[in-house]
């Protein structure tokens, strides 16, 4: 009921606020025997902090896992998996001045309609914090992908407007964009800079590729691979759109230009459909892209009302991102990576 909790077979409940104690993640249903470190996961982990080149948030959270149980001499043993990470940076003080106020594109006004309660410090449950969780799981089921010769990539594909021309991954951890394209990613820098010095924001797009599923994997119908793809990435906060291969282009499109012909080998000579057919993977790469909105937190003066409905004028300090795209990369790799693990789990089950 509470909607914390994502998978069928590989399972993932993710706890903690924004500036409470600590934040993590229970993962049940892992196989045991897998290679799993430390390192492994704080390598994710530390792709997903702030500081890079300017356009993230200056909060210093180390995000150093500790993971409590589940593993025993470097292996999962097959039980639950405890990953924790305190908060050592949370400063709700700096919320005390708008605790009152409903922040525009934030999630206060309607957790306070659900919940009748909600925690005014940085949003609580539902700030981009939470994704730390996500991503220390995601890290685990990773592995789990890589014994099975499966790779995810992702990276930003557009920002402030401005478009990558080319996708060369070598150079998307060298740029503070996360962009496969370095002279794209200068401009974003830059428009997005402008943006700031202007008290406003950025969003963006987000590609995901992913290489090596075999033919075969996912549920027809109402558990089809992109549709659980899609409500994986869509549970991210900033996410406001997912299409995969062609996606919107393909109503401009017609059957003859749309459809994946095959050729010898079983091979697809085209990839329009993103690598999945009736929600099944088809053995070409899964291809899928999220429009990430505009970090809602921006120090502009905007209209709001205040928690008795009465008008007011809210300016929101603090340290924010000012694009969330490069900094939802990881995020939305681990989300990926749990779905497709859960999926092989399913399937595994299915054929056993």
């Amino acid at each position: 009921m509470g909607g914390n909790t994502f998978g069928e077979a590989f399972c993932v409940t993710t706890f903690g606020e924004s500036h409470g104690g600590a934040v993590g993640a229970v993962i049940d249903g892992a196989s045991p025997g897998v290679d799993v470190s430390v390192e492994d996961i704080q390598a994710q982990l530390d792709r997903r902090k702030p500081g890079r080149g300017g356009v993230s948030s200056t909060r210093r959270e180390p995000d150093k896992v500790n993971i409590l149980s589940g593993v025993f001499g470097g292996k999962t043993t097959g039980t639950p998996i405890l990953l924790i990470l305190y908060n050592k940076d949370a400063d709700p003080g700096a919320y005390e001045e708008i605790r009152s106020l409903f922040r525009p594109g934030h999630a206060d006004y309607s957790y306070r309609k659900k919940y009748g309660i909600r925690d005014w410090r940085g949003g609580g449950r539902s700030s981009g914090r939470e994704t730390a969780a996500r991503v220390a799981a995601g890290a685990v089921a990773r592995r789990c992908l890589q014994q099975r010769g499966i790779s995810v990539l992702a990276y930003t594909r557009a920002a402030a407007g401005i478009w990558c021309g080319h996708v060369k991954p070598e150079e998307i951890e060298n740029n503070a964009l996360r962009a496969p394209d370095a002279d794209a990613a200068e401009k974003m820098a830059q428009k997005i800079h402008e943006l700031q010095q202007r008290g406003d924001s950025a969003g963006g797009i987000v590609e995901c590729r992913i290489h090596g599923v075999p033919p075969g994997l996912g549920e027809p119908v109402f558990d089809k691979l992109d549709a659980r793809l899609a409500g994986a990435i869509f549970s991210i906060g900033a996410v406001k759109g997912v299409e995969f291969g062609a996606g919107f282009r393909s109503a401009d499109m017609t059957g003859s230009e749309h459809n994946d012909r095959m050729g010898e080998g079983e091979r697809f000579l085209s990839n329009n459909a993103g690598g999945i057919l009736g929600g099944i993977s088809t053995g070409a790469d899964i291809v899928f892209r999220a429009a990430v909105k505009p970090t809602p937190s921006i120090s502009s003066p905007q209209q709001t009302v205040d928690t008795d409905g009465q008008d007011a004028t809210i300016r929101i300090r603090g340290r924010h991102d000012a694009c969330i795209c490069p900094r939802i990369v990881p995020v939305v790799e681990a989300m990926s990576c749990l779905v497709l693990e859960d999926h092989f789990k399913r399937h595994a089950a299915l054929t056993a």
